[in-house]
């Protein structure tokens, strides 16, 4: 390395990290690197250039090994996640098929609105030696690659053809990962040949820069006409979503509901915005809700969405709400503020709704009020029902129920995709603000550990007292279940519930609720599998380095939850569930499903017809 007063001699991937090193963000009034580090694995398209540079600065930026690309960045999304989207850690992956493996990962960040950074390596510029190993060859276009695989799922893509062009992509990539409105992944992809190409680059570019969040200021003409539409309500309801925790407007949302006394209804996202005990949370909505938030939703006047993107299991296909409700959405991004005849408030969520209070004199009628409450009363009786335990089969609600019950108040819960994120979200009572993650946005099998992986590693950073609790099925447990490892390596603790049904017995329970058999689902309905045997999860834990245990009802699982609340060490418990009884049988909205419109089953015929009787609720968009 060389350099003047003026410039810096460096390869590609040495200044990559050394400006990466530099960028610090200003939280809380405490500085702090926004790159918290990053997730790993080497090979031939990364590990000469990006490996050299990432060597010399381990200190700053400390690299986590992975042990597959894909739960590498489900990780990067937990760690986003738990920083409230303020910080973010990169990926770096090999060319080829380790670099396509954070394809996954790339749309469950992008669908969550989740910042992530991906330095992946690519074939050579110069074509010298094509085909290379593990090239995907275009026989039209030679610049056309695996990598452009990734520019429907991310929001910044470059290619890296020559070294200077990182002055201007690197500010670009990480103004994209902080900003509100198109927060998302970015991604860099890095030949082979360039990333060690050297270049002069102008010392001033290195600087430390400390970086703050942009709050969009909201537009005075939306907010008042915000206000003349609330002001008419006669049944007001506040649809609390996740962007109310990006935005750090927890405090404003709740003083704003009480203030005016709207009932608050959460989303998936935006579940543990309101703790469990508060009178105005009236319980989560939609597909996966409850029963008092539907109620509430099915006769509301005026909705005010904060923070949300409106997803299906939310409005419940649009079926949710009255079709002359009027929704007033506030929301960072253009696009999301809009959806649904609704009048938009394009803002900061905090700003928005501080603006919005000072501006309203309004409070809702009282028996609206009593109403919400009196269902919400009725909701949290059912679910006492619900995630209580006796003489009846293992559920996932009793699980929760148990976790629930003997659980910190600042422990944080991961779910994902599969039954256990409706369970989760409809009987789990938040007792504190900003706990719980429940990944279905992108709706991924497999986020659950190395989600957990990620967030841990966060929450050491700010809160390394509490725990970081996985409830995960038998069948994403195996789709990846590998950072079991990577958490004992790193030392940093998971209490991992595997709660065993069989195989996918959620979808066995949608296909069988659409008038189908049972089929390809629970392994006892595979035709393909002569012998379904059960897999030793307890041992399958053990062999990767955690504790782990096997259970047989709701009373032992709470004994051995104390037992891994008292280890310093990732804890696995493991139980059957049945695979057909103690699922949350109320508080379900409708659910849009394609099914056949014609068949020679009567089960499935009358299915669909009992299926499509309540499309005659659904808001049609204009």
């Amino acid at each position: 390395m060389t350099s003047s007063a003026d410039t810096i001699q460096l390869t590609t991937a040495q200044a990559i990290i050394r400006w990466l090193s530099n960028q610090f963000i200003e939280i809380d009034g405490q500085e702090m690197r926004v790159c918290g580090g990053g997730f790993g694995i080497f090979g031939h398209g990364n590990v000469t250039c990006l490996g050299e540079a990432l060597y010399n600065h381990q200190d700053a930026l400390p690299l986590y090994r992975g042990q597959n690309e894909q739960s590498m960045g489900f990780a990067a999304a937990g760690y986003a996640k738990q920083w409230l989207r303020q910080r973010f850690m990169f990926c770096t992956a090999s060319a080829g098929p380790g670099t396509s493996n954070l394809v996954t990962s790339a749309a469950l960040a992008h669908a969550n609105r989740l910042p992530m950074l991906l330095l992946c390596g690519d074939t050579f510029l110069t074509r010298l030696p094509d085909p290379v190993l593990q090239q995907m060859e275009n026989f039209q276009d030679p610049t056309y690659g695996v990598n452009d695989a990734f520019k429907p799922v991310v929001r910044y893509w470059d290619r890296i053809t020559h070294p200077a062009q990182i002055i201007q992509s690197l500010p670009n990539a990480l103004a994209t990962l902080l900003d509100p409105a198109d927060c998302g992944p970015a991604f860099l992809g890095l030949p082979q040949d360039v990333q060690g190409w050297t270049y002069d680059f102008p010392a001033v570019f290195f600087e430390k820069k400390v970086h703050r969040i942009r709050r969009v200021t909201p537009d005075a003409n939306e907010i008042a006409d915000a206000v003349e539409a609330l002001k008419s309500a006669k049944r007001p309801m506040i649809i609390a979503g996740g962007g109310v925790q990006y935005s750090r407007a927890v405090t404003e949302l709740t003083d704003f509901a009480e203030k005016h006394q709207i009932p608050v209804v959460e989303t998936i996202a935006g579940r543990a915005n309101l703790v469990a005990t508060h009178d105005l949370n009236i319980g989560p909505i939609g597909v996966t809700g409850s029963n008092s938030a539907n109620t509430i939703a099915e006769q509301a006047d005026v909705i005010l969405a904060v923070g949300t993107r409106l997803q299906d299991f939310t409005t419940g296909s649009w079926t949710a709400f009255a079709k002359d409700a009027q929704i007033i959405s506030i929301n960072a991004g253009r696009h999301d503020a809009g959806k649904h005849r609704s009048l938009p408030i394009v803002g900061d969520a905090k700003l928005s709704l501080t603006a919005l209070d000072a501006a309203l004199d309004y409070a809702a009628p009282t028996e609206w009020v009593d109403f919400a409450k009196t269902e919400r009363k009725k909701w949290d009786g059912y679910v006492a029902e619900n995630v209580a335990h006796g003489n009846r089969p293992n559920s996932y609600a009793q699980a929760i129920g148990v976790v629930n019950e003997l659980c910190d108040a600042r422990d944080r819960v991961v779910a994902a995709a599969g039954g256990l994120p409706a369970e989760v979200t409809a009987n789990w009572r938040t007792l504190s603000t900003g706990t719980v993650d429940v990944e279905f946005g992108f709706s991924c099998m497999g986020y659950e550990i190395s989600g957990a992986w990620g967030a841990r590693i966060a929450q050491a950073e700010s809160e390394p007292d509490q725990d970081t609790i996985v409830f995960i099925g038998d069948g994403s447990y195996m789709m990846m279940n590998s950072d079991i490892y990577s958490s004992v390596l790193s030392r940093k603790k998971l209490i991992i519930l595997v709660l065993d049904n069989g195989g996918f017995a959620v979808i066995n329970k949608l296909q069988n609720n659409t008038g189908n058999e049972s089929f390809n689902n629970l392994l006892e309905d595979c035709p393909t599998i002569p012998e379904p045997f059960a897999v030793d999860f307890e041992a399958h834990a053990a062999s990767q380095g955690a504790i782990a245990e096997t259970v047989s009802n709701p009373a032992e699982l709470g004994d051995a939850f104390k037992r891994a609340k008292a280890s310093d060490k990732t804890h696995v418990i493991v139980m059957k569930v049945d695979p057909y009884e103690g699922w949350t049988a109320e508080g379900h909205a409708w659910w849009e499903v394609g099914s056949p419109h014609i068949t020679e089953s009567d089960r499935v015929r009358a299915a669909h017809v009992d299926w499509e009787s309540s499309r005659s609720k659904q808001r049609k968009g204009v």
